[in-house]
């Protein structure tokens, strides 16, 4: 599959400035991000571009004068996309307990959970906040013996994480995309847990089969609204709902959705 590169040149350039412009394209097809000063660059399929489209969504959002922001576009083959990740992945530690690297690095210092991942066009690799949020959050929980669900698995690190930390097995995972359940099911082999762990493609539909002490969910504030009455179906007495996806200032409208109860905890990085 070919892709396009949308570079976003944002003058003057800050972080808080290019989640500003991610969560005003969000629902445009875009399947990654990466900030890189003084870009913010995204990806979509080269069939979905539609410059027009991108025009209408980021129109007003600099009319105040603050920023300005120019946007050009590269073609990218298939070929090329694994390359593009690797150019822009390194490893990383999560609380000193859990290393995310890909099967390039070596040398690295051991941890208590080290995950290998190689993402392709999958999200989740523990570079974004909502990923190292949730991977920090459960490192913090116990959660050997419990049955878990790793909603819109992408890559499958959250599963692969549980497993790790001594889930019950077999964790289920889940993704709409069937690019990022292969790439769930392909790094659950490189992590020796490919007999315990089942990446299915589907939506929150399929959680009707089954219930949770656990359900892990790292999407975006659109399909959480939506499907968490669903999730708190699938979900065992006293189980848990690890939510992320959102940001800060969408922490009401997801509590409100949920109608009953309140977080426990919460966890924010920077504006996520």
């Amino acid at each position: 599959m070919n892709y396009i590169e949308v570079c976003f040149e944002i003058e003057p350039f800050s972080e808080d400035t290019a989640e500003l412009i991610i969560a005003q394209i969000e629902d445009l097809p875009f399947e990654s991000f990466v900030v890189e000063s003084p870009y913010l660059k995204a990806y979509i399929p080269q069939e979905s571009h539609s410059p027009s489209d991108i025009k209408t969504t980021l129109y007003g959002l600099t009319s105040s004068g603050e920023f300005t922001v120019k946007v050009t576009n590269n073609f990218i083959q298939g070929q090329n996309w694994n390359a593009l990740w690797e150019s822009n992945f390194s490893p990383i530690v999560v609380g000193n307990r859990c290393t995310v690297k890909a099967t390039f690095h070596k040398g690295l210092p051991s941890s208590k959970y080290t995950i290998t991942i190689d993402p392709k066009m999958a999200f989740g690799t523990g570079h974004h906040q909502t990923t190292y949020l949730m991977i920090e959050t459960m490192l913090d929980m116990k959660i050997k013996g419990k049955k878990t669900l790793d909603m819109g698995c992408g890559t499958g690190i959250l599963a692969i994480l549980a497993m790790k930390m001594g889930a019950a097995a077999p964790v289920h995972a889940i993704d709409i995309d069937p690019v990022a359940v292969a790439s769930s099911i392909e790094n659950s082999r490189k992590n020796r847990v490919s007999e315990k762990i089942i990446s299915l493609t589907g939506d929150a539909s399929l959680i009707q089969a089954s219930k949770y002490d656990l359900i892990l969910a790292n999407i975006n504030r659109n399909i959480i609204v939506s499907d968490i009455e669903t999730y708190a179906r699938g979900l065992l007495s006293a189980g848990e709902l690890l939510l992320s996806g959102f940001y800060r200032e969408d922490v009401p409208i997801i509590e409100g959705a949920a109608q009953e109860g309140s977080p426990q905890r919460k966890r924010a990085w920077r504006n996520w």
